[in-house]
């Protein structure tokens, strides 16, 4: 009887078994978002192990995998900043260094062992000191009209424009926030500029452009084909030893004068005077062509004119057939000849002549 008891609970243990070790996995454990960050992924029971790997959910993109036999594999954006710690031989937890705000979220666990199986754990990274989310609201949302620009920008419309921020106050910078205040809307954070274990670290989260940051910390934002949704207030929030101190930019966008640019309009000037040379270039080719029929049309009507026609003295002179000197037929023959005229002069009589 007791055998069977035993054999009873021994069952019932092996049914809620799977259950309790679910229970256990699926507690959140939260870490915060720092420079070095470990996510502890440490299986409880012994065993050899075969395998283990991390992946970031919901989207389980994979991160790290590490095999006893055939080393460690990372992702690109983690290449070069996950390491295995390997405190234990059942020991999968990393270390991630040159941290962002991207690296924020869940990260899923497995460690494979043999013979009990898999292990898993999940992990909230979490942003506690200041998520870029949920900043003061008299920080974020002041009314545009309230907002005081230290630098005034105008960009013609399609053109390139860059912000930049150049930190010019007291104190030693540890961090710079860029952001954006669009049209009737709360500020928002399109770049993060950071030093981070003597590294420079910076986060882009802008859509529309280019965050740039250099050594000094200074952070510059790059937009090309510029739209006239980009214009409005951006700012930039230096964090020093001092205190917090901003930089506030309006950029304004606006159209070339008369709405075109300047090329257009040389490119327009240039087509305007090659088609005006064309059009007088042809106008001269007619004119010229007409001209010369015109000039050929009234010598041809000199030619025809009777009072231009040369005399023909032989004209009415007809041919007198050849004949031999003993023919008599030239007695027959008459002969005409051009004789010039001489007018007659009538004389007049004096009544006094006899």
């Amino acid at each position: 009887m007791e055998a069977v008891q035993k054999d009873h609970w021994y069952f019932v243990v092996l049914v809620f078994l799977p259950f309790l070790k679910v229970a256990a996995q699926q507690k959140a454990v939260i870490v915060r978002l720092e420079e070095g960050m470990v996510l502890d992924c440490l299986c409880p029971w012994n065993g050899n192990l075969s395998m283990v790997s991390w992946i970031k959910v919901p989207d389980k993109n994979p991160v790290a995998v590490f095999h006893p036999e055939y080393g460690v594999a990372f992702s690109q954006p983690y290449r070069e900043r996950v390491e295995f710690l390997r405190k234990t031989p059942l020991d999968g937890s990393i270390a991630i260094k040159n941290v962002t705000h991207e690296d924020i979220g869940i990260y899923h666990c497995s460690v494979q062992t043999f013979p009990q199986g898999p292990w898993t754990s999940n992990i909230h990274v979490e942003d506690l000191d200041e998520p870029p989310e949920e900043e003061d609201e008299s920080i974020r949302s002041p009314a545009p009209e309230s907002t005081v620009a230290d630098i005034e920008l105008v960009a013609e419309l399609n053109n390139n424009v860059t912000i930049s921020c150049n930190h010019q106050h007291n104190g030693t910078v540890h961090q710079v926030n860029l952001e954006r205040m669009p049209h009737g809307q709360p500020w928002i954070i399109i770049g993060v500029c950071k030093k981070v274990g003597g590294g420079l670290v910076s986060e882009d989260y802008s859509d529309r452009g280019l965050v740039t940051c250099v050594s000094s910390l200074d952070v510059s934002l790059h937009l090309t084909h510029v739209e006239q949704e980009d214009g409005g207030f951006y700012r930039c929030r230096f964090s020093t030893d001092a205190g917090e101190q901003t930089t506030t930019v309006q950029l304004t966008v606006s159209a070339s004068a008369g709405g075109i640019r300047l090329s257009v309009f040389m490119m327009y000037i240039c087509i305007g005077a090659g088609t005006s040379c064309i059009v007088l270039l042809i106008v001269i080719v007619i004119l010229a062509v007409r001209h010369r029929k015109k000039y050929r049309r009234e010598e041809y009507r000199v030619k025809l004119h009777p009072s231009q026609r040369q005399p023909n003295f032989y004209e009415n002179i007809p041919m007198c057939p050849r004949i031999t000197k003993k023919s008599r037929q030239i007695r027959n023959c008459p002969v005409y000849a051009n004789l010039q005229s001489v007018r007659t002069q009538k004389t007049t009589r004096h009544p006094h002549d006899k």
